[in-house]
């Protein structure tokens, strides 16, 4: 998979139609999902793939840089796999760590204001695990990302159509490949997705 510099990828079109894929993974190298579907992306020339996993030292991460890979997009996509009925650690550290007071929220912070947030994610059970007439999980997606959706807000972004890939622990290749073909037209579109 290619990876483009993030602070040096190149912009197809105007400056509004770039976009960073931030792929969120414990370990992107054994995944057989996340790693398809930023493998899918990665060569779109407006397309950014950064993955957390590398920049992620000691528990920290670079903020200067990792807020500077956001004022150089203006659509960011959140790529993960679906944890315990949220976002993986490695994304929770980030979100902590770089999108704070002063620059995504606060009397100063807007600098995310008015850019579009994307989130694509997997999950192991099947679609119907995620309805609120499930016994198990009584909830739907959309109410599971709320918290996603409440944090787009406070920092001013809008929350595009999530992709959501049900079923990824049976997933077949066909299906793979038809959802990552989907993935790819999704983010291949330099349109505002809002």
């Amino acid at each position: 998979m290619r990876h483009p510099s993030p602070l040096s990828a190149t912009s197809a079109g105007p400056p509004s139609s770039r976009t960073l894929v931030v792929v969120a993974h414990p370990d992107l190298a054994s995944s057989r999902i996340t790693a398809r579907l930023a493998e899918a992306v990665s060569d779109l020339a407006h397309v950014t793939v950064h993955e957390l996993g590398p920049a992620y030292r000691d528990g920290l991460f670079d903020v200067a840089r990792e807020q500077q890979l956001l004022r150089d997009h203006d659509r960011i996509v959140w790529q993960f796999p679906w944890y315990w009925y949220s976002v993986p650690t490695v994304l929770k550290a980030w979100i902590d760590q770089v999108l704070t007071y002063g620059f995504a929220y606060g009397s100063s912070g807007s600098a995310l204001r008015g850019k579009t947030l994307q989130l694509v994610t997997s999950t192991g059970g099947p679609e119907e695990s995620y309805a609120s007439v499930d016994p198990t999980s009584r909830f739907t997606m959309t109410q599971l990302l709320a918290p996603l959706d409440a944090t787009a807000r406070l920092i001013g972004m809008r929350l595009a159509e999530p992709l959501v890939l049900h079923g990824a622990r049976t997933m077949s290749d066909e299906n793979l490949a038809m959802h990552a073909k989907r993935y790819r037209e999704l983010l291949g579109s330099t349109r505002r997705t809002d």
